[in-house]
Order: C-alpha cells, then structure tokens, then sequence
C-alpha cells in the first residue's frame, strides 16, 4: 500500500494504492469514499479488494478544499452527470489503466456519497463493472442505465432514507437488459459494511443503521464473485 498524487484537469488528488502480492497482470478497482472522505474504512476497503487480487486506488475527492464544499459540488455534479468530479474520477481510472501490472479493466466501488456517484459512472462507458452500496437511486435511472456496464447493489432494507431504492434499481436493470445483481439484506440500515460504525452511539445507530456483519460479509463475496466475472 501506498499514498500518491494523481494528476486530472483540474488538480492533482491525493490517493491511497493497494497492490495485490504477486505478479500481475490484475483489473483496477477505483475506490469511492464515503462524506467522511479517505478513512480507515476507505483504506479497508481497497486493502480487501487488493487481498482478492484487485488493484485499487482511493482518490482523495476533498483533496485541497473544505469537506462540506467538496461534498456540495459532488452532489451537485451527480445530479448534473457531468463537471469536475466527472473529470477528476475519469482521470483516475485512466491513471489507473496505466500501471503496470494492470490488465486494463477497470471497475469503480462506492459507498453512501460514493456509491450514488458510481451509479452514475456507471452509464459512463468508461467503466467495466460497478458496485454500488447504499448510494442513491434517482428518479430517472432506467435512463441512467441504458448502455450503462454491469451493476452489482447492496443495500440495506432498515435505511430510511433509502427506501424502494433497490426495487427500483433491480426493476430498471432488468427492464434495460442489463448484467446485474442486486440485493437489499432485511437486517441491514445504511453504512453496513463499515465496522468503524460500531463505534457510534447507540442512539445514531438506530437513526442510519450500522455495521451487520453477515451481511457485509455476503455482500463482499457477491463483489468479489461479480468483479472477476467482469472484469477478469
């Protein structure tokens, strides 16, 4: 594992690396934090996804400005599927296609924030997979999913704030023709596969959910079974 810059058109992002051990070559993975940015759990996450024989890379997306700026203007591009997270995670997964020992495949992973925008990178014919846990589902995505790479969603049946997301996302998929596989766990709220979540007080936990441990326990081997299918 390592940390690096990474140049896009607008300015060079911070990043954290996992290398899988051994000889290549291997697909990339571009990692999509959290609004808690580049975190331990972020950094877990790309460790796990390089153990599996992934390389990964967590660019930072708050690199130089404030976090509720940041956080504002990838929502904003999201909503617009266009602007300069577009540009600066593009630049990223081109980064990434570079390296050696990488066989030019390249998925994107995210999570919450992350998650909504992967979706969304998703229908950017740049990407050959997409792992989508707990992000937002918009009004229009079986527009959003024509021509799109495969999905694969996990989602969390006790996260209020995202209900009927996953219904929706599976009834668009399948109604566009699209490899798929998704899948909302009935224990589950949001920010399941963080186990920094056990940390929170009891009371947050039952406003957003937690850290359920088989069920992101399933939901990692359903990335992982769905990644090499697709990205091998």
């Amino acid at each position: 594992m390592s940390e690096t810059t990474i140049s896009t058109p607008h300015r060079r992002l911070a990043a954290h690396v996992a290398r899988p051990s051994g000889d290549g070559p291997w697909p990339g993975v571009v990692v999509l934090h959290d609004i808690f940015g580049i975190s331990q759990v972020a950094r877990d996450h790309a460790a796990w996804l390089a153990s599996e024989g992934f390389m990964a890379v967590v660019p930072d997306l708050f690199t130089g400005g404030g976090r509720i700026r940041c956080i504002r203007a990838i929502f904003r591009d999201v909503a617009a599927r266009s602007g300069p997270s577009f540009d600066e995670v593009n630049a990223v997964r081109d980064w990434l296609r570079d390296q050696d020992g990488c066989n030019g495949k390249i998925g994107v992973i995210g999570f919450c924030m992350g998650g909504g925008f992967a979706l969304t990178l998703a229908g950017d014919e740049g990407f050959d997979a997409a792992a989508v846990n707990y992000g937002q589902v918009p009004a229009d995505i079986e527009a959003v999913l024509a021509g799109a790479c495969p999905i694969v969603g996990s989602f969390g049946a006790r996260d209020s704030s995202l209900k009927g997301a996953a219904a929706r996302l599976e009834k668009a998929a399948t109604a566009v023709g699209l490899a798929h596989d998704i899948k909302e766990y009935p224990r589950a709220g949001h920010s399941f596969m963080d186990p920094h979540q056990m940390l929170l007080p009891r009371l947050l936990k039952v406003l957003i959910g937690g850290y359920e441990a088989g069920a992101a326990a399933d939901a990692k081997a359903r990335i992982i079974a769905f990644f090499r299918a697709h990205l091998a």
